[in-house]
């Protein structure tokens, strides 16, 4: 520590430098009182408003809460640069700044403002979002009546945009799934229309029994060949005889006659089978198409079931909504004006800095006695030259010093020198 080694030294370097050190102390103080003094005070309050759960549960969209998508969208929309403008207008707000440029203000106004959701307590189904209980809308600013009039306003924003936005929400997912039932169902109409359609155009899709109706022309066709043969058989036997009387003759003309008639029906049982041969040839084709009618069909199906229900599920929100059984947003507490600014600090800036003020006073003292070392005791001799000194004479100023200047004396009693003594 140098020259300073003991209590009593340390009490002896405050009362030389007991001057510069209340100097530096007093002129530390003052700058702090200003700079404390300079700082703008600063206002805070707040406004809450809370979230009132729906009356009745469920899986329907007016039953399951949203509230922190619906609040994340309206304050979104609350904080657009066109709103923002307009509430600086409104409220005049940094009417004593005229130097601030339009954005400057709208970017101050956003950091004054801040929005602090708190979520519900209650546990969160699977799959369904945490739901919020409480939003509180803070608000800083020098003034204490602006801080709780911006307060209010934006909480009477968002009250009156959830309710808006709640109801517009409900009637557009109704009018969409009206919609949507409408356009499926003409879908289905369509698509029924363009299958019978097909089915006409090919005979093929209309039999369900081709296989069957085969088998009994075949069956018809070999009768027929079993008649024709029979009358064939018989002919021959009748014009074999030698001798052929009236009634064989107009028998064989039956027979001929006959066997002309099997004949046809033969060739036309063949040529329906020719036809059917040719339409089982097409069968796959036809049986794939009908396949993906019937599949088409079936999504349609599923699909207007599906927003059937969901549009019971929105008529129902829908009602929620219109008879405040829904989620809705209250206003729990106003903003107040404070009586107190919550920020500043000019009564910790004075302390701190004429505490600073003190430290370094002191360090320049310590510092001023190590530039100019002196002997100023017995037991500093004894300590830094290891002589004990036999006798300790005192300094006796006798003869007055010259005159010196003012500033001169003044800093030699500033640094704690002593005058020169003159003979």
């Amino acid at each position: 520590m140098g020259p300073i080694q003991s209590f009593d030294e340390f009490l002896g370097l405050l009362n030389r430098r007991r001057l510069m050190i209340a100097a530096i102390v007093l002129f530390g103080a003052i700058i702090s009182v200003m700079i404390g003094a300079s700082r703008t005070k600063t206002y805070e309050t707040a406004a809450v408003i809370q979230v009132e759960m729906p009356v009745i549960s469920g899986t329907a969209p007016g039953m399951v809460p949203q509230s922190a998508s619906l609040l994340q969208g309206i304050e979104q929309r609350l904080t657009t640069r066109e709103n923002l403008a307009a509430m600086i207008d409104r409220h005049g707000l940094f009417a004593d700044l005229p130097g601030l440029t339009l954005d400057q203000k709208i970017f101050a106004l956003r950091s004054a403002v801040q929005f602090q959701s708190v979520a519900s307590a209650a546990p969160a189904s699977f799959g369904v979002p945490n739901a919020v209980s409480a939003l509180i809308i803070s608000t800083r600013f020098p003034d204490g009546d602006q801080a709780a009039r911006v307060a209010n306003d934006f909480a009477q924003g968002i009250l009156d945009m959830s309710v808006a936005q709640q109801a517009s929400r409900a009637r557009d997912t109704v009018a969409f799934f009206v919609e949507e039932e409408a356009r499926i169902s003409q879908e289905i109409v369509a698509l029924e229309a363009e299958l019978v359609a097909y089915k006409n155009d090919n005979p093929v899709a209309r039999s369900s029994g081709t296989a069957d109706e085969r088998v009994t022309i075949e069956t018809e066709i070999r009768s027929l060949m079993q008649n024709i043969l029979a009358v064939r058989g018989e002919r021959a036997a009748l014009q074999a005889k030698d001798r052929l009387r009236e009634t064989d003759r107009r028998r064989i003309e039956d027979l001929t006659a006959q066997e002309a008639v099997l004949q046809s029906q033969q060739e036309a049982l063949q040529a329906q089978r020719d036809t059917l041969d040719a339409q089982g040839a097409q069968a796959p084709e036809v049986e794939r198409t009908l396949s993906a009618y019937d599949r088409r069909l079936q999504q349609l199906q599923s699909q207007y079931e599906l927003i059937t229900a969901r549009k019971a599920e929105a008529e129902t929100a829908l009602r929620l909504e219109q008879e405040q059984h829904a989620e809705r947003f209250t206003l729990l507490e106003r903003a107040i004006v404070p009586e107190y600014p919550t920020s500043g600090g000019g009564k910790k800036i004075a302390v701190a800095g004429t505490l600073a003020s003190l430290v370094l006073a002191l360090a320049i003292a310590f510092a001023l006695d190590l530039m100019h070392p002196v002997l100023r005791s017995a037991a500093q001799m004894q300590r830094e030259l290891d002589i004990r000194p036999v006798i300790t004479i005192p300094d006796l100023a006798l003869a007055h010093p010259p005159a010196e200047g003012a500033l001169r004396r003044l800093w030699r009693r500033l640094s704690g020198h002593s005058p020169v003594q003159h003979n």
